[in-house]
């Protein structure tokens, strides 16, 4: 049984690898739902703009 478990050779830099190919990817997603939002957000807030100065009364006098 000892002898099987030497037998047996795990090589560090494959794990290592496939942790840096995960973060670049977790990282690439991040930064575009990130982007996505920022686009949300202003097009919300012209919307919101949009919608005061229909509403504002510009005969003030």
């Amino acid at each position: 049984m000892a002898k099987a478990k030497s037998d047996i050779e795990l090589d560090d830099e494959d794990f290592v690898a496939d942790e840096d190919e995960a973060s670049e990817t977790e990282t690439s997603t991040s930064k575009a739902s990130l982007t996505r939002r920022r686009q949300i957000d202003n097009l919300l807030e012209e919307r919101r703009l949009q919608k005061q100065l229909s509403e504002y009364d510009f005969d003030l006098d």
